[in-house]
């Protein structure tokens, strides 16, 4: 069992579908969930699961809703991002995380980021930092 960084593919399709509305005002709601190292999760996962989530102090089931940055163009490249993330007075490990969009049925799955490693916070915060929004870094780039 493993987590893989990766960009869903199942999301990729759903993108040509419009089924993804990433507009920082009137778009979807995003949220994040963090996972155990027991999860397999990677480009062929489709939806939120609740299957080997995280569970601790602070943390509450179905992750955390993220804060969408309006999507954008830099040269042939479109992209989006979130704003950085924390799950604050918390007590927990986790391995990786999914974001996925909480607006669309069933919850589909974006994206799925490993994180080296297993990441403990205790009695503290613990911060998610996405990378610059920009056409070489963002969360998410077409280009």
């Amino acid at each position: 069992m493993a987590i893989a960084t990766a960009m869903c593919t199942s999301f990729k399709k759903e993108v040509m579908e419009a089924k993804h509305n990433f507009l920082a005002s009137g778009g979807h709601s995003f949220k994040m969930a963090l996972y155990t190292s027991t999860a397999t999760l990677g480009a062929t996962t489709t939806a939120y699961s609740s299957s080997n989530e995280i569970s601790g102090t602070g943390y509450t089931a179905t992750g955390k809703a993220l804060t969408n940055v309006n999507p954008t163009t830099s040269g042939t490249t479109a992209y989006t991002d979130f704003a950085d993330v924390s799950w604050t007075s918390s007590t927990f490990t986790a391995n990786g995380a999914m974001i996925y969009n909480d607006t669309a049925a069933g919850d589909p799955s974006v994206s799925i980021h490993a994180f080296g490693g297993d990441k403990t916070v205790t009695s503290g915060t613990f911060t998610v930092q996405f990378p610059t929004a920009n056409s070489t870094d963002a969360i998410i780039r077409f280009g």
